[in-house]
């Protein structure tokens, strides 16, 4: 996606992935102060690890608690997360209409999560967090404080009446046969629900296929991923690229759908 960005900009630049343990976290953030480095993503397990090393953090990345972002200016670094943005804008294109006070369900308790909670709250929704360790549910609600967001078991969370179910847990990433609901919980789902999978490897995730089996409308992460990089991009370069560029860059390469597989009943899993 960078790299098509930097061309359709015109910039001479570069953007690598660099696999890094948890205990060499530290280095690595260190050499993003080199000159000539704009700065980086960051991806699980390293989005809540990195705050205590960044000079500042943006409002959304406080109030959130993980970075996704940094963005390097004269040796300083800066924590963002465009991940809740990204996530808002991909929701308004798969046809989400923000009605006010409307009941959304997200499944895990990482940093996806986080983010979902705090771009859906911003927006007056009503938040109910589903996840495997209810504990670790209840740990992101009490980090909100606020009524409008509340963790809940699976057999508990108000399915008939959500509008929209957010997965922002691990659960099928790069593994067709995970889930991280149900069938038996999307029945119950109103007909114009909309069900969307932060994952996109696969591009057709099984809850997607058992979504779209039970009547529902169904969206993977491709969206925000892309919507997400533009926001970063941006911090990064001042340039202002489409999110088309994004996306096609994104949809050259995305993996075909799986096979169809037998249905199951995981609970949402963690993301971070």
């Amino acid at each position: 996606m960078h790299r098509a960005a930097f061309a359709h900009a015109g910039l001479n630049g570069t953007y690598d992935a660099l696999r890094v343990a948890p205990a060499d976290l530290w280095s690595a953030v260190a050499d993003l102060r080199r000159p000539g480095v704009l700065g980086a993503n960051l991806s699980l397990p390293h989005k809540e690890a990195a705050l205590p090393l960044l000079d500042s953090l943006s409002d959304a990345a406080r109030a959130i608690g993980a970075v996704n972002t940094i963005v390097h200016r004269d040796g300083a670094l800066h924590g963002d997360n465009t991940d809740a943005p990204g996530l808002s804008a991909a929701l308004s294109d798969a046809g989400y209409d923000w009605p006010d006070g409307q009941d959304v369900i997200v499944l895990g308790a990482g940093g996806a999560a986080r983010a979902a909670v705090h771009a859906l709250l911003g927006a007056g929704q009503r938040v109910w967090i589903v996840n495997r360790t209810l504990e670790r549910a209840q740990a992101v609600a009490a980090h909100w404080n606020s009524p409008h967001v509340q963790s809940v078991s699976a057999h508990a969370a108000p399915w008939e009446a959500a509008a929209l179910v957010v997965n922002a847990s691990s659960a099928g990433l790069n593994d067709p046969d995970q889930t991280p609901l149900g069938a038996a919980f999307l029945a119950r789902l109103s007909a114009g629900a909309l069900v969307y999978d932060m994952v996109y490897k696969p591009a057709e995730t099984r809850l997607m296929r058992e979504a779209r089996a039970a009547g529902l409308s169904a969206e993977n992460g491709l969206g925000m991923l892309a919507h997400q990089a533009r926001l970063a991009f941006q911090a990064w370069t001042g340039a202002d690229v489409p999110v088309s560029v994004f996306l096609n860059a994104l949809q050259a390469d995305a993996p075909q759908p799986g096979p169809v597989l037998p249905q199951g009943d995981a609970p949402a899993g963690d993301q971070g």
